[in-house]
């Protein structure tokens, strides 16, 4: 019984783990299909901050595989509207320190984890 949780757990943990590790270049490629984009996520003018970061090209190719690409929400949390409950600082906080199943430093630059700190803050 303990060997089938452990491995249960060792096969969640990884599959987490490749998951957070981000997606494929596949994800970048499929900025062009703007008409399939929801009202919730933003048009790529708005998610280009002052620095030139893509906040929304970050997420896509860094968190849309537990976010959703529509921030919809899969393995992790539906962020369509976190800005209503964190503020941008916060969401860095989280960015950079992971939290509950959310593992630290999936983005390591900072510009990046402002950029799209600011860009979910905005979701409200």
């Amino acid at each position: 019984m303990k060997l089938k949780n452990l491995l249960l757990a060792l096969g969640l943990g990884t599959t987490l783990a490749l998951a957070a590790c981000g997606g494929s270049d596949d994800s970048s490629s499929d900025d062009s299909s703007s008409g399939t984009k929801d009202e919730s996520t933003m048009n790529d003018d708005s998610s280009k901050t002052q620095s030139g970061v893509d906040a929304e090209k970050i997420f896509a190719n860094n968190c849309a595989s537990c976010h959703g690409k529509n921030l919809e929400g899969n393995v992790g949390p539906n962020l369509t509207k976190v800005g209503s409950k964190y503020s941008s600082e916060e969401i860095q906080k989280i960015i950079k320190n992971g939290k509950g199943q959310m593992p630290a430093g999936i983005l390591k630059d900072d510009k990046e984890i402002m950029a799209v700190a600011d860009w979910l803050a905005a979701k409200k």
